[in-house]
Order: C-alpha cells, then structure tokens, then sequence
C-alpha cells in the first residue's frame, strides 16, 4: 500500500517550489473513502482532486449523485457515500416562478449551481453565472461579504441577499 500519494497534492505542483507558490485549500473528506480524513489540495482542485487524495471511493459506494467536476473551497467537508449536508443543495423553483420568495435554506455561494443560484431574488441566469465564474476564480467565497465583489452586485443587491447564503 503506497501511502505517499494521497495526503497532498503531486510532488512538485504546489506548496514546496518556492515563496510564490500557489494557495493551498485545506478539506476533509470522509464517509466511504480509503483513506478518509484531512487533505491540503492546491487552491482550484475539484471534487475528483479530493477524491484521488483520500485514496479513491471504496468498491460499492454510490456515487451517481456526486459533483466530481465542482470546485472545491478551504475547509469544505465532503461525506462520501452519506447523506449530503443540510443546506447543500437547494430544490430549483418550478419554471415560471417569480423570484419573489426565496429559498427555505441558505444557498451555499460555495456550492451552488447556477440553477440553485438563479432562484434567489434579483438573480438571473447572467448573474448566477458571475457568481460562479467569482468562485471558480477565487477558489471560493469565504464571507458572505465577498458577493459584493461579484460583477452586477451592488449594495442594494447585496442587501437583498446577504441573509440569503452563505458562504
């Protein structure tokens, strides 16, 4: 059993280079993995980075559900093979709906598809997408207070949603 390759990233691609070496996201995976517990990531993995670090999901484990594409944030937990955290994914409103009232929950900026975001009130397709496009870039959201820097989020915006997400 070859123990060196899952705790953090590959040798050589981030953290050791050098003073200019990209972030690092710190996350825990747990549930049916390999080796389940704390990864050091660099900043911008995704699920299936997380996944390749825990040594990969253990024979049997469902994962048709499971976003291996999605960008990764510092501190995240992913539970692989369990019930998803509450406030992870947000039901989309049905066609038609008007942006009125908005989720029961809190949208995880973090998490969010662009369809869980488009539901939240004065968010359109185009702007979910800023959102996403924001997190992609910055590796995250790590305060609610950072949506103000997204492009088409102005203070009035920003009031409408803050008790709306997180980050």
């Amino acid at each position: 059993m070859d123990g060196g390759k899952g705790l953090s990233a590959a040798p050589g691609s981030f953290g050791q280079a050098g003073g200019t070496a990209a972030p690092e996201i710190v996350v825990d995976v747990g549930g049916k993995v390999r080796d389940p517990g704390v990864h050091r990531l660099p900043a911008g993995s995704r699920v299936e980075d997380a996944l390749k670090a825990a040594g990969g999901v253990r024979p049997g484990t469902k994962t048709g559900g499971l976003n291996r594409a999605r960008f990764l944030v510092d501190g995240e937990q992913l539970v692989i093979g369990g019930p998803a955290p509450a406030g992870a994914a947000v039901p989309a409103a049905p066609a038609g709906t008007g942006t009125a009232a908005g989720p029961t929950t809190p949208v995880s900026l973090s998490t969010a598809t662009v369809d869980q975001l488009d539901i939240l009130p004065g968010v359109g397709p185009v702007l979910a997408q800023h959102i996403v496009d924001y997190r992609t870039r910055n590796g995250g959201f790590r305060s609610v207070d950072e949506l103000r820097e997204v492009n088409g989020i102005g203070d009035r915006r920003f009031a409408d949603l803050r008790d709306l997400v997180r980050p």
